[in-house]
């Protein structure tokens, strides 16, 4: 049993993978190329957004978009310490400081009442109000931006978080690396604040055969900053560089890919909502477990079905039963980044985001994609609930 079965979507689309590939190795543009230019106009279509600027990864849209409002240090950007590295690892290479924020015990995004919190202790200098880093006085730092997470694929709850940002004067950066094909209020994932990141390696719900990530946004400035820093800072001539950027690009045989799986997106959407609801149906009377829930306004692209065990203790033995079935599983994030020897140098502590330390030691994921049967999820369902 696969945990993403990346074949069984393959073989669906071999033929147009290929016609697509032998395109690019004829007319020979491997940088740049003409699928990149068609790609960035269908998914800007699909999103409904004004621009869609491609890149070589979910990181390096983040770096871009904090690079184009001019981030660094001294500036305080707030995330959650529940999330892959990739989110707070671009503030601090920047030279800005993290500021983590506890989530949603629910949702397990970023919790809007601690986000306001952990902005009112920064304005007023006082770690009383919520954990802040030690490393640096609050005084010395200035609130700059947010980034939200859509995690598993769910959005955050941005009708706070963009009303929080506006009050305070603060950027929103959407982190949709896995929630591209997610809904919030019938608004699709990368259009729900001012610019939004989404990544395509190849386990995401729209993925390509490497590395490669998209930003989104309707802020002219915006994308005409990304799209120059994503080419070393370039201005309007290959050698005239308007600032300092990266090497960003997304490669035209990604494009190709992606330009093939666009195709089948909408139903594969549409089987992972069936897939999710067959375990939700499954799994909901089991004891000991919870399963994802579902909330009025969002849609999850289920990028992950993820499940809370009892502790850590139980969580062991059940991945050890599905072990024993030949069923795989992962556990996405084991350690929130608070805690990690990256980040110790900002002096959070054990204890200082307790939901994210509870779930961290709780949560696991099962096998969730868009060609799962209904045999294994039984299979899987029935190893759970006897464990």
């Amino acid at each position: 049993m696969q945990f993403i079965d990346l074949k069984a979507q393959q073989n669906l689309i071999k033929d147009n993978i290929d016609t697509n590939i032998r395109q690019v190795l004829d007319h020979g543009q491997y940088i740049m190329g003409p699928e990149v230019g068609e790609l960035e106009h269908r998914l800007a279509q699909y999103v409904g957004t004004g621009h869609s600027v491609d890149c070589s990864s979910g990181t390096d849209a983040l770096l871009l978009a904090l690079m184009a409002y001019g981030v660094g240090p001294g500036d305080a950007i707030f995330t959650t310490p529940f999330t892959f590295i990739a989110t707070a690892e671009v503030i601090s290479v920047l030279g800005a400081t993290p500021v983590f924020v506890d989530i949603d015990s629910q949702t397990f995004n970023i919790d809007s009442e601690h986000l306001s919190r952990a902005v009112s202790a920064i304005n007023k200098n006082d770690r009383s109000i919520y954990p802040l880093p030690l490393a640096h006085s609050p005084t010395s730092l200035t609130p700059k931006g947010i980034i939200a997470v859509d995690l598993f694929g769910l959005p955050a709850d941005y009708d706070r978080i963009n009303a929080l940002a506006q009050d305070h004067g603060l950027f929103v950066i959407e982190d949709a690396a896995q929630s591209f094909g997610a809904l919030y209020k019938g608004k699709p994932a990368c259009s729900l604040s001012q610019i939004a990141c989404t990544s395509f390696f190849p386990a995401k719900p729209l993925g390509c055969y490497g590395d490669g990530g998209m930003c989104f946004t309707d802020d002219d400035d915006l994308s005409e900053a990304v799209r120059y820093i994503r080419v070393h800072g370039k201005g309007t001539h290959k050698y005239d560089n308007a600032r300092v950027g990266i090497n960003g690009r997304l490669d035209t045989l990604q494009a190709a890919i992606l330009l093939a799986k666009i195709d089948i997106f909408p139903e594969e959407i549409e089987l992972r909502q069936k897939v999710a609801q067959c375990y939700n149906d499954l799994l909901s009377s089991s004891s000991g477990i919870r399963v994802p829930q579902s909330f009025n306004g969002k849609q999850s692209v289920w990028a992950q079905y993820s499940i809370l065990a009892w502790d850590e203790n139980h969580r062991s033995n059940l991945q050890q039963a599905l072990k024993e079935q030949n069923i795989p599983t992962a556990i996405y994030y084991p350690k929130p980044l608070h805690l990690q020897t990256a980040f110790s140098y900002l002096g959070y502590e054990p204890g200082d985001f307790p939901v994210s330390e509870n779930c961290a030691q709780r949560i696991f994921s099962i096998p969730m994609h868009p060609y799962l049967e209904i045999k294994d999820q039984e299979i899987i369902a029935k190893t759970i609930s006897s464990s």
